[in-house]
């Protein structure tokens, strides 16, 4: 084998060896799309509990 040969066959290793470093960095980052709850019950939970707890302080400030 020629040295060029060897330097591409090292070259292309270290590069197959980066991206699959990159891909399993990117797939522990993310969550599967399917196990969020959807996006009306994620507005709920956010706008909505919190309004009601918002809602309680202020009548108890009042009583």
């Amino acid at each position: 084998m020629s040295r060029s040969k060897k330097v591409f066959a090292g070259l292309a290793v270290v590069f197959v060896i980066l991206l699959l470093y990159a891909s399993y960095d990117i797939s522990t980052r993310t969550t599967f799309p399917g196990s969020k709850p959807q996006l009306k019950e994620r507005i709920e939970d956010q706008f909505l509990k919190t309004d009601s707890i918002k809602i309680d302080t202020a009548n108890a400030v009042q009583r």
